[in-house]
């Protein structure tokens, strides 16, 4: 029989992808979903007639029991959570409720639901659980590149949360014999991420500015460095970490930094444009506490997952802006049609 997958954020950039890999790879997948009104099912919607799905809130305990007692999964991804760092800022509470609570609900849903104790340790017929960690653990980074011994001092609400969901997986693999990792997955982007984060930000606004819809490009901290990479090669990772006889933690990342100038350099070099014709400085935008520099030391993952990014920044950031360019294009086109329809 195929297995079973769950997906918690299945209609995300992480969740999208990961539905489609493990499709590929012969899966019965399932997503949890919020509510039927969720704005961005279109993500998944050509995948939906292979997909079922399931009621189930990241902050509701008992939803969580009753999808994983129907669904039965071998492997649970959890990656629904508040993604958009600023807004942990504004919205510090509701962030550490889902993307901290939110994994103890799911780890307990997954401790009864498998009737897993301290007395029991066979680990037979267990539900394997995937968290979604992350590189804004590291925070006011104590060594560069960091790996998955570097201590953590996350320096948003954010990445305060991320860590409990990272400390409280763990957890509960030592006390229950719980199949549990989590994959402190670095910065990684696609044409399907959220227009509020900044690679995606910068290629919707080159698109338009090259169409002639935008006039300006706001930035805040030019000079922040990440470890950005295809969120299609992650999600491949997420699945090769389940797949291991014994669960361990894995940094994932390319071990390449570019600030978010070389972003928007790449990005409006793409459309024969020097971005410093378009881009400015707005001081709202600056994070309280930036995170400066990070950087995966992904060797671990490379020896024991045999896994490696194959999507470089450059070819990321013009894939970005040509799915933008085809996008706005389409967008402009329909417009034109609707307004020549009202004649």
């Amino acid at each position: 029989m195929s297995k079973r997958a769950l997906i918690t954020g299945i209609t995300g950039q992480d969740g999208s992808y990961l539905a489609e890999h493990l499709l590929a790879q012969g899966y019965q997948v399932w997503g949890l979903i919020r509510g039927q009104a969720n704005p961005r099912k279109s993500r998944i919607s050509r995948l939906a007639s292979d997909l079922s799905f399931v009621d189930g809130d990241l902050m509701d305990q008992t939803s969580l029991v009753s999808a994983l007692d129907l669904v039965q999964p071998d492997e649970v991804y959890n990656l629904g959570a508040i993604s958009f760092v600023p807004m942990s800022w504004q919205q510090a509470e509701l962030v550490t409720e889902i993307n901290g609570a939110g994994v103890l609900r799911m780890l307990e849903a997954i401790r009864i639901v498998s009737g897993l104790s301290q007395s029991r340790a066979d680990g037979s017929g267990r539900m394997r659980f995937y968290q979604a960690s992350s590189s804004e653990m590291f925070g006011k980074v104590a060594e560069t590149p960091q790996s998955e011994t570097t201590r953590f001092h996350p320096r948003s609400p954010y990445g305060v949360a991320k860590a409990y969901g990272h400390f409280i997986t763990r957890n509960y693999r030592e006390s229950f014999d719980l199949y549990g990792v989590s994959g402190i997955l670095f910065n990684h982007e696609s044409p399907r991420r959220g227009a509020e984060f900044v690679t995606r930000k910068i290629s919707l606004a080159v698109a338009q500015i090259k169409l002639g819809l935008q006039d300006k490009l706001a930035l805040g901290n030019l000079d922040a460095v990440r470890d950005w990479g295809f969120a299609g090669d992650y999600v491949k990772a997420m699945h090769l970490m389940l797949q291991q006889d014994e669960p361990a933690d894995y940094v994932i990342g390319t071990g390449v930094m570019h600030s978010v100038r070389d972003a928007v350099r790449i990005a409006f070099d793409a459309v024969d444009l020097n971005w410093q014709d378009y881009v400015y400085i707005d001081p709202a935008l600056v994070r309280p506490a930036e995170v400066e520099t990070l950087c995966a030391d992904s060797g671990m993952a490379r020896a024991a997952l045999d896994w490696a990014p194959t999507v470089t920044f450059e070819e990321l950031m013009r894939m970005m802006v040509e799915a933008d360019l085809r996008q706005v294009s389409r967008e402009v086109q329909y417009g034109d049609l609707l307004l020549a329809g009202n004649w």
